[in-house]
């Protein structure tokens, strides 16, 4: 089988929107907030990978073991020639985990950072001959548009690393209900779940000692200053990540250190000392909470996995 990956631009923004206008609109906001997956531009992803290596960060690790130990499991809930989508799939480094003993007929990796899903998905290809390898340039929280030809076919959704926790808990439900309107019958969800732990772990995971979190925070700034050209000094602003407990959330801030003017294109924005803005949200949930989201949302709850410490999950979510 030829080892060259099917590329399917699917980048189409439902809302409208670009970058720059969700900049815009988000600066605008009180408080300030813009959306995290517009950390992930080629340089973002690179940075997100090495975050995934620091010592603090135990998510990447602890979901892989969960993964090698339960691959065999999975691929028997899942069953042979199954269409495999990796929603976010980043490095595609999980999904090796479990190609061997699924062995799905398609891969479909979908990811917003295109050079970088270009990259994976070729090596992935190379890797595997037996695997067709398809690639979709897409904001996968806006809409899932599989390939032609998957009509009954089992599809299984994989969506690691615990991204689920970047929606709001509301907007994690509805994101999931939409997903799996966007399956054929019979198909699954195999996705990460971050679990509740000692703040201590979850505040160190977001803040390692090397400061790669706090650039890829302040990369966001850099993104803006490049792309959009806007007028930004990003040594003006601080990274600060910390668990807020009542919401059950990691929540990452850009905190500017001076009064200061960000102005974009004829958009004067005014940061106060000490005033934020907010660029990402990671929930963590129980076991028992999740499974009780995903039941609202239209699944049968499977499978769960878990590692001895009980600091992360992989939940396999059935759609009828």
């Amino acid at each position: 089988m030829s080892t060259a990956v099917r590329f399917h631009d699917q980048h189409v923004d439902e809302t409208g929107l670009s970058f720059r206008d969700d900049v815009i609109a988000g600066l605008g906001r009180s408080p300030k907030a813009l959306s995290p997956k517009y950390f992930y531009d080629e340089r973002g992803s690179l940075l997100f990978e090495s975050i995934c290596r620091q010592p603090e960060y135990y998510l990447t690790r602890t979901e892989e073991g969960i993964l090698a130990e339960a691959a065999e499991e999975i691929a028997a809930l899942v069953g042979p020639e199954s269409l495999l989508v990796e929603l976010g799939s980043g490095a595609s480094r999980k999904v090796r985990l479990l190609l061997e003993a699924m062995r799905p007929s398609r891969y479909l990796g979908v990811d917003i950072s295109r050079d970088f899903l270009l990259q994976s998905t070729r090596r992935l290809a190379a890797d595997y001959p037996w695997l067709e390898v398809h690639a979709a340039w897409a904001d996968f929280s806006e809409r899932l548009r599989l390939p032609s030809g998957v009509e009954g076919r089992r599809v299984v959704a994989f969506f690691p690393g615990s991204s689920i926790g970047n929606f709001a808990p509301a907007e994690a439900e509805a994101f999931l209900a939409g997903l799996r309107r966007a399956l054929p019958p019979g198909s699954g969800v195999l996705i990460g779940v971050d679990l509740v732990k000692d703040i201590d772990i979850l505040e160190s995971a977001y803040n390692d000692a090397a400061g790669v979190t706090a650039a890829f925070n302040l990369n966001l700034l850099e993104r803006m200053r490049y792309e959009l050209g806007a007028s930004v000094e990003p040594g003006n602003f601080r990274h600060r990540a910390f668990f807020n407990e009542a919401a059950s959330r990691i929540e990452m801030h850009l905190v500017s250190e001076c009064r200061q003017t960000l102005v974009l294109d004829d958009h004067r924005f005014e940061f106060e000392p000490g005033e934020t803005l907010h660029t990402e949200n990671s929930c963590k949930y129980s076991r028992d909470g999740f499974q009780a989201l995903t039941r609202r949302a239209g699944y049968r709850p499977s499978a769960v996995w878990s590692d001895a410490e009980g600091l992360f999950s992989v939940h396999y979510l059935s759609t009828d």
